[in-house]
């Protein structure tokens, strides 16, 4: 069961070219790109071990977040150039005040194809208040993320004794009309290795699918060790001694493999970002919440923005920025090259 990575090679003639001035937004090995992350905040309502710290944090300033109006005007002409699925992520989105503005203005727009879907992804605190609102504003999927359903063992991981509204997000989501439910989880040794098909029980119990991500060095802190993440590999041993798993073919562009249990309806997903890394399909690109465009989770470079949309840049300059950042994405992140460096943004800045 061992995933071999799409191996991109450069083609000289198209390395220092420039970016297509039409046609969809590729890049120099030929994926087209659909799906646009967009952060609405570094914020959250929880400082997980694995992601910040718990004090000190040096949040944005607020001035520096995109407002609703940019957010749709750069979403719209992403539209227009074949982006069809926009994620809301932060921080935690359900922090924006005008998160049901945001997602009216973006389930509007329409690729050259039809409709765009609206996804979230969240930790579901507040979620089941606001959901009827949100599922009227045009949102169409969910991810909630819940790395343990152990109320001490959620404590001292999120640093915020939350467990029970994160629950019942969860409970309002599962019986909503957003499916299909996906449930996330970063597998961590000696943290919530042991929990590993409690978990996937508990996603089949809420008609969702559990997805089990690797631990990745996108951490505030910069204190990532290899040897506490737990490997693709080592999730799927785990799940076997309970079920029976079947790989699932068609996998696409999607982040995770996705495998059967006992032969039956129910699924579980692993995202191997380290170990089995998906880069050669990988049609994403991302907009961070103040204004910056990154077209790789895991880039140190970013694409400035902010000066064409405050200071009176055209949508055709917009457009090019677009072209220009993910025509210089690179063949993959290289995570287990010895020459990778971390990014210095953490994962809550650049947008989950």
């Amino acid at each position: 069961m061992t995933a071999v990575p799409i191996v991109l090679a450069e083609r000289a003639d198209l390395a220092f070219a420039d970016a297509p001035g039409s046609g969809p937004l590729v890049d120099r090995f030929g994926r087209v790109h659909r799906d646009l992350r967009i952060s609405l905040t570094d914020r959250c309502s929880l400082r997980c071990t694995y992601c910040m710290p718990e004090q000190g944090n040096e949040w944005l300033a607020r001035q520096s977040i995109l407002g609703t109006v940019e957010i749709e005007r750069v979403a719209r002409i992403a539209a227009s150039l074949g982006i069809s699925t926009f994620r809301l992520t932060g921080g935690e989105p359900l922090l924006r005040r005008d998160l049901e503005e945001v997602i009216g203005r973006l389930s509007a727009l329409e690729t050259p194809d039809g409709p765009v879907e609206i996804a979230m992804t969240t930790n579901a605190i507040g979620l089941d208040e606001r959901l009827p609102r949100l599922i009227d504003a045009g949102l169409g999927r969910l991810n909630i993320s819940v790395d343990t359903i152990r109320a001490d063992r959620f404590s001292d991981l999120t640093r915020r004794d939350r467990l029970g509204d994160v629950l019942a997000g969860i409970r309002a989501a599962s019986e909503s009309a957003l499916t299909p439910l996906k449930l996330n989880a970063v597998a961590m040794r000696g943290v919530n290795d042991d929990e590993l098909a409690d978990l996937v029980q508990f996603a089949i119990d809420h008609g969702a699918q559990m997805r089990f991500i690797e631990q990745m060095p996108l951490d505030a802190g910069h204190t990532w060790d290899r040897a506490r993440m737990v490997t693709r590999d080592e999730i799927l041993e785990a799940l076997a001694e309970r079920w029976e798993l079947t790989a699932v073919p068609g996998r696409g562009g999607a982040p995770a493999e996705s495998w059967r249990l006992d032969g039956s309806a129910h699924t579980v997903g692993v995202i191997a970002s380290v170990t089995a890394p998906f880069c050669g399909a990988c049609d994403r690109v991302r907009l961070t919440a103040d204004g910056q465009m990154r077209n790789c989770l895991f880039s140190n470079s970013e694409f400035d923005l902010v000066p064409i949309l405050r200071g009176g840049g055209s949508d055709a300059d917009i457009e090019d920025l677009l072209r220009r950042c993910i025509w210089k994405k690179l063949p993959g992140h290289a995570i287990n090259d010895p020459s990778f460096l971390q990014p210095a943004r953490g994962m809550n800045a650049i947008g989950g």
